[in-house]
């Protein structure tokens, strides 16, 4: 491989060829998929609380501690736990649990219906849950084994042999090639690069898109070559495994020598600290449960009602059911508190179908369409320039984002663009730069002036990072200003604190650099520009091609020793390095917060402080980001003393960050100020209008940033976010931790206000304000992964809001509210047409539906009409959603599932069941079949079916074509067509069949000519030949058995025969007692037959 210059790499990839040795494991799942994933790895022995040791290259002396294995599994179930794991999960679900009951008192003597009518649709359910179960476990299987067979060279002797990563050990030397996944974690040893740096990406990790530097410690730097990494041998004591990406405690022991280990040394594969995402519902889904739970009120009144009905009805005196002394206790006039009892349950299983157990599977299907058919391939959401689409990371959430009442947003990034440009700078106590921010230009349209910064001077620049106008800086310009050496020592700040890595050819046009944040790339970029171009890091040098530095025109290369470099964290908010020049001077650079910097200034700093404060405050009223800049001069003594200090903070094993921000106090103090940079972020397009938007859809939107209050209140003027007509409160918080305070904030109105709220951001600082809010969305910008991979929702622009919120979020929340309020009236519907007939049988929990049909009126019947309403109903389109975004309000309110909604479709519900079970019943009492015989039970239930299916579907397209039939139905047209387009049709249909029957006739259609008009019951006459000695009661209970009928389960009161029942009993000569259920069809029959006389 190549070892010469930095090689650019992807996903914690490594750059350059490297051995490396397996350290610590920190095995657990990838952000991305954290909410689905567990692992689950080797047993390892317990050591020193406080540390462990690792034996390099000794695999007997690691064996001892049974380290863990280093392959992983994200999977959720294996052969042997799928099965019951599977099952336990969904039986977590009240509705599926409550079926599961329901299933079970349904094969009991006390069920009144088949087992089939309950069991076959939860299996439907459960099936269909656990396929996708299945298949999602099955992805991650495959995903498990790609991982774990991926090959890498071990050390084995003194040859590199390919091997799977699962079968790497703790203490294994491996080597990684360059474009190479790192597949444990591990500590850098040696590379090919001669000077021991390899060039790596985070981005799997903690989101961070930018190359870091890693270096080996220089005493492993010689261990490459196999037969020479053979030899080496080692003991690595280190801090036990933990879930922090940034720090590492550790030694190497090595040759008798004791070499202390940072992060710097140490290669990380996965993370430990992936954060518990927390469980999301959504409100409407909080609100079906109360809904699932007013319907189980509802069942048990019901239940009530029949069954105190049931023990009151209960008497012998209806001596026609039988009820003597040996009849079993469900009908035991004697014990009616038994007989209420066993009847409550009875009801149950009967009404079961009050709670519709197909609506989760239904939910859950539409929901996920909604995600992977409609938000992700949504082209409105499409940015083109970075080729990056929307993605839905959750579907519980899609209707969540109808009833956002309240967004959170940071500023950098979310915004703005993120892409930092340096703009003007402040150097001895004089302000450079000439431009106009955007935010400026914005505050004089408010004072009614017109700025414009369309001139431009001939030495204006501007590139990736670089946005700066004023010629008394370019090319060289600044050695006439009153101070050029506070200048240079401007620029040189700039050119060498940073951690920036140079990338590409070293010359100004091509080169690239690769940052940790926009804002080092944009001042590294600026010192080039200013004559002072940083071409070359090495791990103790920083080569600075600088510029009319001795004389106008003349550049050189300088080398400057990088001795000490104390890190930026978010506590120091400051980052120093310590440098010797090539003269032997040594001087510390500092840049960072104002606050910080000012706080540790000398007092040689007090001409120019109070000038450079004004200039910060005007830098920070244009909307700019500002940072000091200062230096300090050390002697050689002071240094040296100062640097033990350090070593030993940085070789503790115990506090080691703490100590190190100790030391670094010791030496960041009595500095002399430089001045300060100013960066411009520009916002992003549209983030005006769609601020604007959201506010007229009634969505309140708080920007949480960590600006100066005068910034702050620009910027929001420039995005709309506020403007002269509004009454201004601004909320200001002295805490320095601006990811806690929006966490606070966020949860405060979540929790106080009782409203929908939804963060937005870019960056790993606001994961917690995301995870707060009801709905988190992640900007995929600059700033690395991390915020995508901790939301519900990724967009790549702030504008995408409008649509993500106004057209899907909108639609997402009326099309389920349309689905819940539906499946409610379709089932109460279906179960009050029972219950209306349980009052015509006595309260005995006679069936009035056959099994099947009541088994699949929810799975079969009902189940696709509401799902396309689910995915395609649309009241208005997308355009129209966002030109009236006042039509989002009624999300925000409400509006479509409110108790008031609910109530007028249990008005429906009633209505329609009483139309259809009395309707039927009343209408059938004189009709007649093809045989003559009155209609029985099964013909009117089914009947009472077929007209309640038709009815609610109707419903359903009434609901949403309702418009376009009103307009229809006011057309002498519509009737016309309706009349004349199917009997035109069907005429080739109707001469079809006709000829076919008369003129080539099936042998079916010949028999049914044939016995056309026939009786098709048995004759009397064959119950009277048979030859028994029963007796009279006995013989007419047999023949009544003889009749065709399908079995019930249930003995109840009323007779239930398929068409036979008592009345067509003795029409065939065969005895039978009066039913409660033929009284008033024989009364009427009676009275037909008088009025014909």
């Amino acid at each position: 491989m190549n070892g010469v210059g930095w090689e650019r790499v992807r996903m914690a990839r490594l750059g350059g060829e490297a051995a490396v040795v397996g350290t610590r494991r920190r095995e657990v799942v990838d952000l991305r998929q954290v909410s689905s994933q567990t692992v689950r790895l080797g047993r390892v022995q317990p050591q020193h609380p406080s540390h462990r040791t690792i034996y390099c290259n000794d695999s007997d002396a690691n064996f001892i501690a049974r380290f863990k294995s280093n392959s992983i599994s994200t999977t959720k179930y294996n052969v042997l736990t799928f099965l019951p794991k599977g099952l336990f999960e969904q039986f977590r679900r009240v509705a599926n649990l409550y079926f599961l009951m329901i299933s079970i008192l349904s094969t009991t003597p006390i069920s009144p219906v088949s087992p089939v009518t309950n069991v076959v649709p939860l299996s439907l359910v459960l099936l269909v849950s656990l396929i996708k179960e299945a298949f999602e476990d099955w992805k991650r299987l495959e995903n498990d084994n790609s991982i774990n067979n991926t090959a890498v060279d071990v050390l084995q002797g003194q040859n590199w042999e390919n091997m799977p990563w699962r079968k790497l050990q703790v203490g294994d030397i491996v080597r990684v090639k360059q474009d190479g996944f790192f597949p444990a974690d591990l500590l850098f040893l040696a590379s090919t690069n001669p000077d021991g740096v390899c060039y790596i990406e985070t981005a799997n990790l903690d989101g961070e898109t930018n190359l870091k530097i890693r270096k080996a410690l220089e005493k492993t730097w010689d261990y490459l070559a196999p037969e020479i990494a053979d030899k080496f041998k080692g003991e690595i004591q280190c801090e036990q495994p933990n879930n922090s990406l940034y720090t590492f405690t550790g030694n190497l022991i090595i040759e008798s020598q004791t070499l202390p280990l940072s992060p710097n040394q140490i290669l990380l594969r996965v993370m430990m600290n992936s954060m518990s995402v927390p469980s999301k519902r959504s409100t409407l889904e909080r609100k079906l449960d109360k809904l699932i739970l007013t319907l189980f009120g509802g069942l048990f009144m019901m239940c009530l009602i029949g069954a105190i009905g049931s023990g009151v009805f209960i008497n012998r005196k209806y001596y026609f059911l039988g009820l003597f002394d040996d009849v079993e206790g469900q009908f035991n006039p004697n014990n009616r508190f038994v007989v209420t009892i066993l009847t409550m349950f009875t009801l149950i299983t009967l009404y079961s179908t009050i709670i519709p157990i197909s609506l989760y599977v239904s939910i859950e299907m539409i929901k996920f369409i909604q995600c992977a058919q409609f938000i992700d391939k949504d082209l409105h959401m499409y940015h083109a320039e970075s080729n990056t689409p929307a993605l839905a990371r959750t579907s519980n959430l899609n209707e969540e984002l109808g009833q956002v009442e309240y967004i959170f947003s940071d500023k950098t990034g979310t915004l703005t663009r993120n892409l930092m440009e340096f703009f003007k700078c402040s150097i001895g106590g004089e302000a450079y730069g000439t431009g106009i921010t955007e935010i400026e230009k914005g505050q004089a349209e408010r004072s009614g002036k017109k700025l414009s910064d369309d001139a431009k001077s001939d030495t204006a620049v501007h590139e990736k990072g670089f946005n700066f106008d004023d010629a008394r800086l370019m090319h060289g310009a600044w050695r006439n200003e009153h101070d050029p050496e506070i200048c240079k020592e401007f620029f040189r700040c700039l050119a060498l604190c940073h951690t920036v890595l140079p990338e590409g050819d070293e010359s100004p046009e091509r080169i690239t650099y690769q940052a940790a944040s926009p804002d080092e790339a944009a001042l590294v970029t600026a010192a080039k520009n200013f004559g002072f171009f940083f071409y070359r890091r090495t791990p103790t040098t920083v080569m600075v091609r600088e510029s009319h530095v001795e004389m106008m025109g003349i550049k050189q290369d300088v080398s400057y020793e990088i001795l000490n470099v104390l890190e930026f964290n978010s506590t120091r908010k400051r980052q120093s390095i310590v440098c010797r020049y090539p003269n032997g001077r040594l001087v510390l650079y500092c840049k960072g917060a104002d606050t910080v910097i000012y706080e540790r200034l000398s007092n040689a700093s007090n001409d120019i402080r109070k000038v450079t404060r004004e200039h910060l405050e005007q830098f920070g009223s244009a909307g700019l980001r500002t940072l000091c800049l200062a230096y300090r001069e050390l002697t050689n003594d002071l240094y040296e003393k100062w640097n033990e200090k350090f070593i030993q903070a940085k070789s503790s094993l115990r506090d080691r960050e703490k100590k190190l921000d100790e030391v670094a106090e010791i030496i960041e103090k009595d500095l002399i100020l430089i001045g300060c940079t100013a960066i411009e972020d520009k916002l992003q397009d549209g983030v005006p209008v769609c601020i604007e938007t959201l506010a007229r859809a009634g969505i309140k939107i708080w920007v949480l940033t960590g600006d100066k209050m005068e910034t702050a209140i620009n910027i929001a003027y420039a995005c709309n976010l506020i403007n002269n007509d509004m009454k201004q409160f601004i909320i200001s918080s002295e805490t320095d931790a601006i990811q806690e305070a929006e966490e606070k904030v966020t949860s405060l109105v979540k929790k106080g206000a009782h409203r929908i709220t939804l963060s937005i951001g870019d960056g790993a600082n606001d994961v917690s304000m995301m995870q707060a809010a009801h709905v988190g969305v992640g900007i995929s910008g600059l700033e690395g992964m991390q915020a995508v991979m901790a939301s519900d929702f990724a967009i790549a622009q702030f504008r995408f809001l409008t649509d993500l919120l106004l057209v899907h979020g909108r639609w997402s929340y009326i099309r389920l509210c349309k689905v819940i309020t539906y499946f409610f009236y379709k089932n109460l519907t279906f179960t009050l047409t029972q219950f209306w007939f349980t009052f015509q049988t006595g309260f005995s929990g006679q069936r009035f539906y056959d099994d099947w049909f009541q088994s699949l009126y929810n799975v079969i019947f009902t189940a696709l009409p509401v799902i396309i309403v689910g995915l395609f109903d649309k009241d208005v389109s997308a355009s129209l959603s966002k030109k009236y975004p006042e039509l989002y309000r009624e999300g925000i309110r409400n509006m479509f599932f409110k108790w008031r909604v609910v109530a007028v479709w249990a008005f429906f519900a009633v209505y329609q069941s009483l139309i259809f079970y009395y309707f039927t019943t009343t209408a059938s009492q004189n009709g007649h079949n093809s045989s003559g015989m009155i209609f029985g039970l099964w013909d009117v239930s089914t009947m009472a079916f077929s007209c309640a299916v038709v009815t609610v579907n109707l419903r359903l397209l009434m609901e949403n074509v309702y418009f376009t039939i009103y307009v229809l139905l006011s057309t002498f047209y519509f009737y016309l067509t309706l009349l004349l387009v199917p009997v035109v049709a069907l005429l080739s249909d109707f001469f079809y069949l006709g000829i076919q029957r008369w003129f080539f006739p099936y042998n079916y259609q010949i028999v049914q000519e044939i016995h056309r008009g026939e009786y098709e019951g048995v004759g009397s006459r064959e119950f009277l030949e048979i030859g028994n000695n029963l007796t009279p009661d006995e013989a007419r209970s047999y023949a009544i058995l003889q009749l065709p009928r399908e079995k019930s389960r249930h003995t109840g009161f009323a007779f239930d025969s398929p068409g036979y029942e008592s009345f067509f009993a003795s029409q065939q000569g065969v005895f039978a007692p009066i039913m409660a259920w033929d009284v008033a069809r024989r009364a009427s029959v009676r009275s037909k037959r008088t009025s014909h006389r």
